[in-house]
Formats: structure tokens, C-alpha cells, sequence
């Protein structure tokens, strides 16, 4: 059988940017400008599977070779493609991106570009790996049309419904720089992270902002709260601008709890480098005092010793007490759940891990495109509870007996 040619589609000649632009404008939809790109990508990986499982056979002394190509339509994120599979005489090739008697791609190829992006690869770096691995050219318009198509499914992640219970949230924000109206504006994203009622993490929504402020806040609240979320045991933070406040207004049983290492850090900041190692030692029985009493014993000799030293570092504990206490009041399993915001701290640094490279985003979509599939990568393994959660519902069971209705057991 006389092997046949495989023609590239139009879209994959000069100018394949303006092209992709062109039909959009012309009313040409996503799936009809991605299927040609999509059909030469498969078609380039089918040839490379049967490339390199032909050389395998002839390394085990087993005589094979190509033997035409076979018309086969498949499915896809953008409706049915056709493409020509590469055959082998011997009958042994079975592809893994679509197998013999499959009509639905394995692992979409477009899935693929995804998850390369979700890890903090460029443009640049996606193209080479394509056609290092496909053998097949990519232009930004396109590979911006596959990240583009992630805009539906990240707008209903965001609006999706809530369980009404959360045993604690943490808040913690990433700043970012986005180009806007010629100049680079900085702005700041706000992580969201709940331990639900079975102690399994979830990342409840993330939300831009320029500014902090209760009215932003409460916003946030109100999303959550539209979303279906009822009462929240614990709510972990920073000192952030106007949450308390708005805390107040959106969840007033809510207990909040000010993240002990940020509060540490605020205090350090002021000091002389000789004065760190005694000044943390007494601080370190504040914070890790047995109980209020202790803590508060603790603050009075802290600020004896150093408060007219260093006033600004023990200044904000006095200030802050009300929302620093609260741990007190719980055992040590609880306590060391909302004493701080570090499980948060630890999931953003896996975010700036993944966007340090990108400078400046083209625009807030651009940004929240990317977070979402990055969180979508991060979390692809949150299955198990926290450790020690039978202990701690136990404890929580005792706490909040009037707030958790037995059908919370699990």
C-alpha cells in the first residue's frame, strides 16, 4: 500500500497567528480552530510511538516495519478529529495516545500543554517540548487558545457549592504584577484554604485585590457564604487590613486566630541583631506558655525586659491579644492546627515556585488562568485527612457540641 501524504492544515502555514485571529473574528469557533492543530499533533506523536516501537522489535531481533496509514476519527475537548494512524506490517504497534479499538484520545494532547503551563513553563518552553516530543511547531496564538479554553472550567471551580461547615479556614496572600493601561500595577492574591469536617484540605477560591480592607473582605465572606458556606469554627490569618472586622459582619462565631510566626516576625524586625536570641527566648514563653495565664505572666516580664527598648515589639501582642488567645482555650492538637497559618504559607510557595518566572502577567486573566491550573496540579493528591483529625473531631465534638450536628460524623 502506497504510503499517503499528510497534508498540514492551513492553519500550520506562514502566518498561522494572523490565520488563528483572522477566524476568530471571522466567527470561526475554539473547536474548529483547534482541531487542525490538535489532528497534526496526534498524528506527529502516533508516528514517533511507531518509530520507536519499531526500533525496539529490531532490537529484540524481530523483523518489522511501517505499512501505510489507516483513516480513524476520534474524540476530543473539541469535538471529533480525523486522523490518520500510522500502521505496522506485523500488527504489534498498540499506541498509547489512542489505542487500536479507541475512539477517545487517552490523554488529550491539549490536557498535556495544560499541565506543562500549570508548572511554570513558558511559551517558548512548551514549543520546544512539543516539537522535541511531536515533532511539531506551535505558535503563541495557539498555544494561548489552548489556555484560553480553561476560562469556563475556572469560572465554574470558583462558583462551585461548598459543604455549609468548615472546622478552619486560612487566609494568606502572593503578590503579583499585572500590565495594565501601559504601567505595571501590583496586586495581591488572596489564597483560600479550608480543612472540612472529615479533616481534608481544599482550596476554597483565591481573589484579587489592590488594596485590603474590610469592604474587600467582606466581599469574600459573601462569596463564601453564597457558595454555601453556613460556619466556620476557625479562621486563621494574618493581621490583615479590616478581617477582623469583617470576620465580625460575615461570620461572628467564627473564632480567629492571628498567625503566631507572623506575629513573631513583626516583632523581630525592630531589633538590634545582638538583642534576637534573648528576645525570642522570652517571646517563646508567650506564645508557648501552657495556658492564658502563663502567656499573659510571660508578656508582663517580656515587656519589663524590653518594652522600653524595643516598644513597637511588644506593643502588638498587647494590641492584637484578643485574636492571639484563642489557642489557649484548645489542647495541643488543636492548637497546633490554628496557631498558625503555615500549611497555607507552604501551598503558596508551591505557587510561587510555579509563576516566579512569568514577570509581569498580560492582564488579571492571564493571571488567574495560570493559578487555576497550578492549584488544579497542586492538589490533584489532597484524598487523605490531616494527621491526628480523629482526635482533634473528638476534641472539636466537645468545643462546638451546640454547632456540630451528628450527621458531621464521618
Amino acid at each position: 500500500m502506497k504510503k499517503s501524504k499528510i497534508k498540514s492544515p492551513a492553519y500550520f502555514t506562514e502566518g498561522t497567528e494572523s490565520a488563528l485571529i483572522q477566524g476568530l473574528y471571522d466567527g470561526t469557533s475554539l473547536s474548529e480552530l483547534m482541531a487542525p492543530m490538535l489532528k497534526r499533533i496526534v498524528e506527529a506523536a502516533l508516528s514517533g510511538e511507531l518509530t520507536a516501537h519499531i526500533e525496539s522489535e529490531q532490537l529484540e531481533g524481530v523483523a518489522n516495519r511501517r505499512n501505510g496509514l489507516q483513516s480513524k476519527t476520534v474524540r476530543s475537548e473539541y469535538g471529533p478529529v480525523k486522523i490518520e494512524t500510522s500502521r505496522d506490517r506485523n500488527g504489534s504497534f498498540d499506541p498509547k495516545l489512542v489505542g487500536k479499538q479507541e475512539r477517545q484520545l487517552r490523554n488529550g494532547v491539549e490536557r498535556h500543554i495544560l499541565d506543562l503551563w500549570g508548572l511554570g513553563m513558558s511559551y517558548g518552553d512548551i514549543r520546544a517540548h512539543m516539537k522535541k516530543m511531536y515533532g511539531t511547531e506551535l505558535s503563541d496564538a495557539q498555544l494561548s487558545h489552548v489556555t484560553d479554553s480553561v476560562q469556563q472550567e475556572m469560572e465554574q471551580w470558583r462558583n462551585r457549592p461548598l459543604a455549609d461547615q468548615w472546622a478552619v479556614v486560612y487566609f494568606d496572600g502572593i503578590r503579583y504584577k499585572i500590565r495594565s493601561g501601559g504601567q505595571v500595577v501590583p496586586v495581591t492574591v488572596y489564597v483560600v484554604i479550608g480543612i472540612d469536617m472529615e479533616g481534608k484540605r481544599e482550596v476554597l477560591g483565591f481573589y484579587l485585590s489592590e488594596t485590603e480592607s474590610a469592604k474587600h473582605w467582606l466581599q469574600v465572606f459573601d462569596n463564601l457564604r453564597a457558595r454555601g458556606v453556613k460556619d466556620i469554627l476557625f479562621l486563621c490569618s494574618d493581621n490583615l487590613t479590616g478581617i477582623g472586622q469583617a470576620i465580625e459582619a460575615a461570620f461572628p462565631d467564627a473564632l480567629q486566630q492571628l498567625c503566631i510566626v507572623h506575629q513573631v516576625r513583626n516583632s523581630v524586625k525592630y531589633l538590634n541583631y545582638k538583642d534576637y536570641r534573648p528576645f525570642t527566648a522570652d517571646l517563646k514563653n508567650v506564645y508557648q506558655a501552657p495556658d492564658e495565664t502563663a502567656a499573659l505572666a510571660a508578656l508582663d516580664e517580656l515587656e519589663e525586659k524590653w518594652g522600653k527598648k524595643y516598644p513597637p515589639a511588644v506593643a502588638n501582642w498587647r494590641r492584637d491579644w484578643e485574636r492571639l488567645r484563642t489557642m489557649f482555650e484548645f489542647g495541643e492538637h488543636i492548637r497546633r492546627l490554628i496557631y498558625t497559618t503555615n500549611p497555607i504559607e507552604g501551598f503558596n510557595r508551591q505557587l510561587r515556585k510555579i509563576t516566579k518566572t512569568k514577570g509581569a502577567f498580560t492582564s488579571e486573566d492571564a493571571l488567574k488562568k495560570l493559578l487555576f491550573v497550578a492549584i488544579k496540579n497542586i492538589t490533584d493528591d489532597w484524598s487523605k485527612s490531616i494527621m491526628s483529625w480523629n482526635s482533634i473531631y473528638l476534641q472539636l465534638e466537645i468545643h462546638f457540641k451546640h454547632r456540630i450536628e451528628p450527621s458531621k460524623r464521618f
